[in-house]
């Protein structure tokens, strides 16, 4: 397996805070902690398909209800 060589100190302290807080290993911590956002990250995705479909019966609704040019304009094309 590659390993990964972190650069930013930030990143170190983070890690290593995490550890001791959660009480684990800095690569158990980091694991868990990316497990994690992917894990927000697919919950969050799979909410914009619904809010997706939401949306479209939404605006299929407005469509509807729309006014057509028979609606506006008499068989001689002036406004009713």
């Amino acid at each position: 397996m590659a390993t990964m060589n972190i650069k930013d100190p930030a990143v170190h302290r983070l890690a290593h805070a995490l550890a001791r807080q959660r009480q684990v290993s800095a690569t158990r911590a980091v694991r868990e902690a990316l497990e994690e956002a992917l894990q927000r990250d697919r919950e969050q995705r799979s909410g914009i398909g619904d809010r997706l479909m939401e949306i479209a019966a939404q605006s299929q609704a407005v469509e509807a209800a729309m006014l057509t040019d028979e609606d506006l304009y008499d068989e001689d094309g002036l406004p009713r």
